[in-house]
């Protein structure tokens, strides 16, 4: 059910944030420049309209999810930073300062999966719609990066521990008689598993493995035994067995058991060989640095993504404008898709192109360069560094709530720098006229 609206139309008898606030703070204009009612107009329908308990303003909601990538802080520091600050309650639509925290932190998990994948992109929209003519630019970069997902390092030791601990739970909360715990047995598997790096170490730490492996086979068949075949648990265990039968040249192995989606995705990095999670392909503007693409993929070639990914600019920009697209030589074999022209740094061979045009390719390429640092940003300001939703569709929510965030971040940036150099000007003219003052007076004083 919708919350009820507040009138706005009554005064407080106290001062309300608006009067309180510094109207210069660039969180005081963020608040006043965002379209909070098209989020109301799109959000409404998806509540009931007059049953159930009255739900948090939208609002509130968004601009917490806002301020989360924004600072890049958690559920729960969010809902705790927010009942402190007095410039967060005003962004979210607070008249009047409120030290208690606006909802629980899981009110935000159930908002998000609410408004979805579509819900975001609005969010991301917005983003890209408050950056002006900045974000209408025919020449834009993209490049696809990785997402990791917040799992630890896979080895089958790890996947058939958490094999056992699940299937253990299971039986006890179904109650289901269990032959054996293994409980002593894998106490001194682990033990013999611990120091495998040793040379005598060796033979013994993989005899423990196949033990383990073993000792989880008997436990899931054990388990299948005891349940019905149309049984709610019925997707565990077919994963349980796809996890004890897959080898290791295998393709599209599980690496996680709480999440059976992650991708093992090598990008030729010296220090990180391997990382677990999925691609991302971002389309950033060339001249004026908006993020006005981003979506999230499984391990696709990079060139299959371009298309997907133009897509999306489009929709979000309501219009084609980009006309050039530069990439590295990872999109190698794709050159035209629609209108849009795809250029990756080649050898200048071609004696149809002049000298004019190789130098404008060639600064592009140089330019494309500069989108390596924004996904440093975005991953370690923004909280794509690392990505705790779950699922396939909490992948693609932290991607464009990420890339919101950093334009958000730019239009603020923005406003502090105007806010510097008027202030720099003011301080240069008032020393101007204290110097001028001054010499008047001496003059004055050598007249007489």
């Amino acid at each position: 059910m919708l919350s009820k609206k507040n009138e706005t139309s009554q005064r407080s008898m106290f001062f309300g944030l608006e009067d309180m606030l510094d109207q210069r703070h660039p969180m005081y204009i963020l608040a006043n420049k965002v379209d909070w009612q098209m989020f109301e107009d799109s959000f409404s329908p998806l509540y009931c309209q007059d049953n159930g308990r009255p739900a948090k303003p939208i609002r509130l909601m968004v601009g917490l999810l806002i301020l989360k990538h924004l600072r890049n802080i958690s559920d729960e520091s969010v809902v705790e930073q927010w009942s402190e600050n007095i410039y967060y309650q005003y962004f979210c639509g607070q008249k009047e300062f409120i030290p208690v925290e606006p909802c629980e932190a899981s009110e935000l998990v159930h908002f998000r999966h609410r408004i979805g994948e579509w819900g975001i992109e609005l969010i991301l929209k917005e983003s890209i719609r408050m950056n002006g003519n900045d974000s209408h630019d025919s020449t834009a970069s993209i490049d696809t990066t990785v997402q990791e997902k917040n799992i630890t390092f896979p080895t089958d030791s790890k996947l058939h521990r958490k094999i056992i601990d699940k299937c253990r739970k299971i039986a006890g909360k179904e109650n289901l008689p269990v032959r054996q715990s293994y409980t002593r047995t894998l106490k001194r598997l682990s033990l013999d598993q611990r120091f495998r790096n040793h040379p005598r170490n060796k033979w013994k730490a993989r005899k423990a493995d196949r033990k383990e492996k073993t000792i989880a086979g008997r436990l899931v068949r054990e388990l299948e035994r005891n349940l019905l075949s149309n049984s709610r648990y019925q997707s565990d265990i077919d994963l349980f067995k796809r996890v004890l039968s897959q080898k290791k040249g295998d393709k599209n192995k599980v690496y996680s058991v709480h999440e059976p989606d992650v991708q093992c995705i090598s990008k030729g990095k010296e220090h990180k060989k391997y990382e677990f999670g999925n691609k991302v392909s971002i389309i950033y503007t060339q001249t004026t640095g908006v993020i006005i693409g981003a979506m999230g993929f499984r391990n696709p070639y990079d060139g299959h993504t371009i298309e997907a990914a133009l897509e999306q600019a489009e929709r979000l920009l309501g219009k084609r404008t980009i006309k050039t697209l530069i990439g590295d030589r990872g999109y190698k074999g794709k050159k035209q898709i629609n209108d849009t022209t795809i250029e990756i740094p080649k050898p200048f061979n071609n004696k149809k192109q002049s000298q004019y045009q190789q130098n404008k390719l060639k600064k592009q390429f140089k330019r494309r360069a500069a989108i390596e640092p924004i996904n440093g940003h975005l991953k370690t300001d923004h909280r794509l560094n690392r990505n705790f939703y779950k699922g396939i569709t909490g992948d693609n929510i932290n991607v464009m709530l990420a890339a919101a965030a950093f334009n958000f971040k730019r239009m603020i940036n923005k406003w502090k720098s105007s806010f510097w150099l008027v202030f720099k000007i003011q301080i240069v003219d008032l020393i101007n006229a204290m110097f001028y003052q001054i010499n008047n007076y001496f003059k004055l004083k050598w007249a007489f």
